[in-house]
C-alpha cells in the first residue's frame, strides 16, 4: 500500500510542473489525499467492511471533491490533475500511470431493470496503462480503452478505444494521428509536434460534410431522374418562348 501511494506521489512529481517538492504534493495535492483514502478503504471493501468503506470514500469526497467508490480498482501512478467533479465509478478498472483531469466521468449503464441483479456485473469503464482523459470527459459502460490512449477534453466515450488511439468529440471518434506512447502528455494534447487535437476534429467534420453535401446532391439527382413526365416543375409543363 505505502509503496503503492509513494508511486502516487511520483506521478504528481513528474506530470504537474507547479509541483514544487514532495512536501507541498503531500500537503497541497487533492489527487494523492483521496488516493490515501481509496488504499485504505479498497482493502475493506473487499474484505465485507463495505459500510466503513464506503464512509471513508464519502469523507474523502467532502474533503477532495473527487467521488471514488470503494470498490473501483486503481492502479500504481494514479493522479487527478486539479480533481474536482470526477467520479469515478465501483466497477471501473485503471491501469498503471493514468492521468485524469477534473471534470470526469468514469460511468456506468445499467438496463431498465432491478438494479439489485446489476450489483456484480461490470458497468463501468475499464482503462489501460498510461491513458489519459482531458477534462470533462465522460466514459460511459464496461468498455475498455487501451494503453496510451488519449481521450480528448469534453468527449462522450461509448465504445472501445484501442491503444495508443486518440479519440474526441461528441460521440468520440479516432483521430487518424500517429498513435500515441507512453510519454504523458499534457490534457492528452499530445507533443509539440502533432497538431492540436481540435483542429483536427474540425477537419474531420469538413470532410464528413463535405460526403454528406455529396451524398445529399446524389440523392436529389436520382429523384429528379425519377420525377414523371407532366408532373409540376418538370421541364415538360415550361411554356415555350414566343
Amino acid at each position: 500500500m505505502f509503496s503503492t501511494l509513494k508511486q502516487d506521489l511520483q506521478a504528481i512529481m513528474d506530470r504537474d510542473p507547479a509541483a514544487r517538492g514532495r512536501a507541498s504534493a503531500m500537503l497541497l495535492y487533492p489527487s494523492f489525499h483521496v488516493l490515501i483514502f481509496h488504499r485504505f478503504a479498497h482493502p475493506l471493501w473487499q474484505a465485507g467492511l463495505r459500510t466503513l468503506a464506503r464512509w471513508l470514500m464519502q469523507l474523502a469526497r467532502w474533503l477532495t471533491g473527487i467521488e471514488i467508490h470503494p470498490g473501483a480498482q486503481i492502479g500504481p501512478g494514479f493522479f487527478i490533475d486539479h480533481g474536482m467533479g470526477v467520479v469515478i465509478g465501483e466497477t471501473a478498472i485503471v491501469g498503471k500511470n493514468v492521468t485524469l483531469y477534473h471534470g470526469v466521468t468514469l460511468g456506468g449503464t445499467m438496463p431498465a431493470v432491478d438494479a439489485s441483479a446489476q450489483r456484480n456485473i461490470k458497468r463501468h469503464p475499464t482503462l489501460g496503462d498510461n491513458v489519459i482523459v482531458g477534462a470533462g470527459a465522460q466514459i460511459l459502460g464496461p468498455i475498455e480503452v487501451g494503453r496510451c490512449a488519449r481521450v480528448g477534453g469534453n468527449s462522450v466515450v461509448t465504445r472501445n478505444v484501442a491503444d495508443g488511439v486518440t479519440v474526441v468529440g461528441v460521440p468520440a471518434r479516432p483521430l487518424p494521428s500517429k498513435k500515441a506512447d507512453d510519454r504523458f502528455s499534457a490534457y492528452a494534447l499530445g507533443s509539440a509536434d502533432v497538431s492540436d487535437p481540435t483542429d483536427k476534429l474540425l477537419e474531420a467534420l469538413s470532410l464528413e460534410l463535405e460526403a454528406l453535401r455529396a451524398q445529399l446532391a446524389d440523392i436529389q439527382a436520382r429523384q429528379a431522374d425519377r420525377q414523371p413526365a407532366g408532373k409540376p416543375g418538370s421541364k415538360s409543363d415550361i411554356a415555350p418562348q414566343a
